[in-house]
């Protein structure tokens, strides 16, 4: 059976839950988590991922420059990443989209959406 490593990069804890636990509810989804795009990239790094899910707003380095920096990357080009974000407006969904992101998600978030948009993209029964 396939293994699926996902990386969620959520400055708020809750939210990190919340999608994380939707998740694990998958067969086969290992969840790896991060709380700003620094650490984000450092476990980009140490490891390999299926799938990435981002929040735009957060301390450190924000999510669209953590798009841009994933897409520089040949490693992580090809991956699927996921923006999940309170800003609601279509200037903020185009540059994410213009970045390199596969999906705008606006909160709040519900469960079976993300699990469906992730089983679309991992091409998952």
């Amino acid at each position: 059976m396939n293994e699926y490593k996902i990386l969620i990069v959520e400055d708020s804890p809750t939210m990190r839950q919340l999608i994380a636990f939707s998740l694990k509810r998958l067969k086969g989804v290992r969840i790896v988590e991060a709380s700003d795009g620094v650490e984000g990239l450092k476990k980009l790094s140490q490891d390999s991922f299926s799938l990435i899910i981002t929040d735009i707003n957060m301390p450190v380095m924000d999510g669209l420059k953590l798009v841009s920096l994933i897409r520089k990357d040949a490693v992580y080009k090809e991956v699927p990443i996921f923006i999940v974000t309170t800003e609601g407006g279509q200037e903020d969904k185009e540059r994410a989209m213009a970045l390199g992101a596969n999906a705008y998600i606006t909160k709040p978030i519900s469960a079976p959406q993300v699990m469906e948009l992730v089983k679309s993209y991992l091409n998952m029964k």
